[in-house]
């Protein structure tokens, strides 16, 4: 009856296991595919972000509001930078929220974009703690056992090393009705993000 029960038990687990091998992976962006909106959409804005970088705490929320305001998708990379000790650790982070739900992943960015002049390596992890328990999210001890949240992150960094880029962060207006020019790089996010898809659009 014991080895019975020990089997009920493990069966979700079980399943999960069984259900995680055979969904698909996303679906990761390459120097080629990186400069071209989301499927079904003409433009996007791209961004390449450090959740330790100052400049993209102030940059973040800019960008959020223009992809509401003309209704474009907001892709979001990471690009952790080495001389930032936690910005690579939350950037996993991030991706486990995001397990849970995009929108659930794009908040906790936000949370440590609010609090990132408070935030060190020594107490990110309370402050993702926190985080999860106010949205009732179970926050493991390991959250990334297997390393696959990691390889996303890397995936994300090895794009931008790949594409040349060198600082975040590092915001593009892509389109798809214009093939000899995809992209262009916005070079003062803070102050030119509006006119710069304007002008896009109007290609």
């Amino acid at each position: 009856m014991k080895t019975l029960r020990s089997l009920f038990t493990f069966l979700p687990v079980l399943s999960l296991i069984v259900l995680a091998a055979v969904l698909p992976a996303p679906a990761q962006d390459t120097p080629q595919t990186v400069f071209r909106p989301p499927k079904g959409a003409e433009y996007a804005i791209v961004i390449f972000e450090d959740l330790e970088c100052p400049m993209c705490r102030r940059v973040s929320p800019l960008v959020e509001q223009a992809s509401k305001t003309y209704k474009i998708p907001l892709v979001i990379h990471d690009f952790p930078l080495p001389g930032h000790p936690w910005s690579y650790q939350a950037a996993v982070m991030a991706r486990f929220f995001d397990t849970h739900s995009k929108a659930m992943g794009d908040e906790f960015r936000d949370y440590v974009f609010s609090n990132q002049l408070e935030i060190n390596l020594q107490n990110l992890r309370g402050y993702a703690e926190k985080f999860a328990a106010a949205h009732k999210v179970d926050f493991p001890f390991i959250i990334d056992p297997g390393g696959k949240l990691a390889a996303l992150v890397n995936a994300d960094r090895d794009l931008g090393k790949a594409i040349k880029l060198d600082h975040t962060p590092t915001v593009y207006i892509v389109s798809n009705r214009n093939p000899s020019r995809p992209y262009v790089e916005v070079k003062e996010p803070a102050s030119q993000l509006y006119s710069t898809i304007d002008a896009v659009m109007k290609e």
